[in-house]
């Protein structure tokens, strides 16, 4: 009779571990493969130091009036160094170009064989900032000193840091005006925050620091018309009233009031 009750439990760890093999490797097999990627690494590498040529013409496209094509190339050749066509760094090349006066965006490619595409397209003045500023339609200033200021372009003013708001606004009511008329010649911000408008006419327009969005609109529809047939007699038109607006004459201390100041906005 077989007696199963003192049999010791078999270790199945150990029998598994006894069962596992190191795996044979095919070492011809492998040096095989190895030398295999070695000739296809060593032909890559030919290809490229084949394509990677050195770089001798760059041709640079776009409408150019502030910017000048051999000032283009010459920025790319500086950071060229010994780079060919193939190692050249074309995010490097771009953000040189657009690094040089007038320039608002470039971009660079590969002209196979031996050279380089550069588009160009430049900024578009849209305002004066200050003295010698300009500014694009984004109100970015993009010059600080510029040597040369468009006379037909509007001057705009403000605190540091301020551009871009009083571009913006410069741009929403510049096209209600010119509807109406009359051209913006200058926009101004002050410290306090108060915006006065100064029209080519020669008529100055206080919007002050509250509404100004309302005043604006209201001066459009009460007051721009009187503006446009008079603006020899008028000085200024002043919308920081309640409801209505006051106008100064010229050569004259009087003033014309339709409705009362609003103190309590502007202090």
């Amino acid at each position: 009779m077989a007696m199963f009750g003192n049999r010791k439990p078999r270790n199945r760890k150990r029998t598994e571990e006894a069962a596992w093999q190191m795996p044979q490797i095919d070492w011809k097999r492998l040096a095989s493969a190895t030398s295999g990627l070695a000739v296809v690494g060593a032909f890559l590498w030919l290809i490229v130091t084949a394509l990677d040529q050195p770089i001798d013409r760059v041709l640079v496209q776009g409408r150019f009036q502030r910017v000048s094509p051999m000032e283009v190339e010459q920025a790319v050749r500086d950071r060229l160094h010994d780079a060919g066509l193939v190692t050249a760094d074309l995010a490097t090349l771009q953000r040189a170009i657009e690094t040089l006066p007038w320039v608002d965006s470039a971009s660079v490619g590969r002209a196979w064989p031996r050279g380089l595409e550069v588009r160009v397209v430049e900024q578009v003045a849209a305002a004066r900032w200050g003295a010698n500023g300009l500014l694009n339609a984004r109100g970015e200033l993009f010059l600080s000193e510029s040597r040369f200021i468009p006379p037909e372009l509007p001057r705009l003013s403000g605190p540091k840091g301020s551009e871009s708001t009083v571009a913006q606004r410069y741009l929403a009511i510049q096209g209600r005006l010119i509807e109406g008329g009359v051209r913006i010649a200058a926009l101004r911000l002050d410290a306090r925050g108060a915006w006065e408008i100064d029209l080519d006419n020669g008529v100055r327009i206080r919007l002050g620091r509250r509404q100004v969005d309302e005043r604006f609109e209201r001066f459009v529809a009460a007051a721009l018309r009187l503006v446009v047939q008079r603006s020899a007699e008028i000085n200024y038109v002043d919308m920081r009233y309640t409801n209505g607006f006051s106008v100064g004459w010229r050569g004259s201390t009087k003033v014309a009031a339709v409705d009362e100041f609003d103190e309590s906005t502007e202090g």
